[in-house]
């Protein structure tokens, strides 16, 4: 077992872009999965941060002000702007609302990871990643249910308590096994977590999938809309971040437009309810193709422009 998921460690990406495309074209594999969502992504804030030693976090804050200014950028400002360019642009409908839903999602875990892929900043962006994921139960649920007024069926206090339980309840357990495991164990295991990570993700990439096919069969436009929406959609928060964050220099600014390109929409996808609209969801899960997809796809520019002249 051990073996098993060291190689799925070491095969992570290919395993990942599989897992998506699997649950879209087998079906009844993406249906035996849906079901499982929720335990499925509270298992995985479990073992991602029991992989996150905290003193080690605080140690990476050698820059508080650009930690800071990242945060502040993606979870608020940068969902301001995207409903604000919407607006004005006389854009609206579930997928324009969905899209500001995503954008004060916080950071994708998989950040550090494929940061480090593409030869950018893996350091920043693991701090970026774990911190906008602890505060996200606080600013996402006010900005999209409160100041931007979209319907998700669900209350702030409601969606803040549910959000504040998956993120808050692995953070504990995670402490406690980390103290029961000590040091040497986990690093010993180490390798083995990161592969139950990457089979999970791919489980959930299974259970995301479910339904899509049929939608894609059924509405094909619809389907294809809502895929351009989301490649566009995290091109445009990743470019625009990387100007905004240019003053830092190419390869920290191309970081930080990594970091909101690619948001944790499976937080989103465990806690909001079934009878919302089922097109913002559907937003939700279109936009892992760019979350898996779009790394791979920006590597060569990611090399061209990382460095500085």
């Amino acid at each position: 077992m051990r073996r098993l998921l060291e190689w799925s460690a070491l095969r992570g990406a290919a395993l990942l872009a599989a897992g998506i495309f699997a649950g879209l074209f087998v079906p009844p594999l993406a249906s035996a999965a849906r079901g499982v969502i929720t335990p499925i992504v509270f298992l995985l804030m479990v073992l991602v941060l029991l992989r996150v030693d905290p003193a080690q976090v605080l140690g990476y804050l050698r820059r508080p002000a650009l930690v800071t200014a990242l945060l502040a950028w993606l979870l608020v400002l940068c969902p301001l702007i995207v409903w604000a360019v919407l607006g004005g642009l006389g854009l609206g409908g579930p997928f324009a609302a969905g899209l500001v839903i995503v954008a004060t999602g916080c950071a994708a875990t998989s950040s550090p990871a494929f940061a480090r892929l593409v030869g950018l900043d893996g350091e920043i962006a693991l701090v970026v990643a774990i911190l906008s994921t602890l505060i996200l139960p606080f600013t996402a649920p006010p900005l999209a249910l409160g100041l931007l007024g979209i319907d998700l069926a669900i209350s702030i206090p409601g969606l803040m308590l549910r959000l504040a339980l998956l993120v808050g309840l692995p953070l504990v357990i995670s402490i406690f096994l980390r103290q029961w495991m000590g040091p040497a164990r986990l690093q010993h295991w180490g390798r083995a977590v990161d592969g139950a990570v990457v089979l999970l993700v791919v489980l959930y990439g299974f259970g995301v999938m479910d339904g899509v096919l049929g939608q894609l069969l059924a509405t094909p436009g619809l389907v294809l809309t809502g895929i351009v929406v989301a490649f566009a959609g995290s091109l445009a928060m990743n470019a625009m971040t990387a100007l905004a964050f240019a003053g830092f220099g190419r390869r920290m600014a191309l970081s930080a437009g990594l970091m909101a390109g690619n948001r944790n929409m499976a937080l989103y996808l465990a806690v909001i309810p079934a009878t919302a609209d089922p097109n913002i969801i559907l937003t939700f899960v279109l936009f892992q193709f760019p979350l898996f997809l779009s790394p791979f796809l920006l590597k060569p520019i990611y090399q061209r422009f990382r460095e500085e002249p």
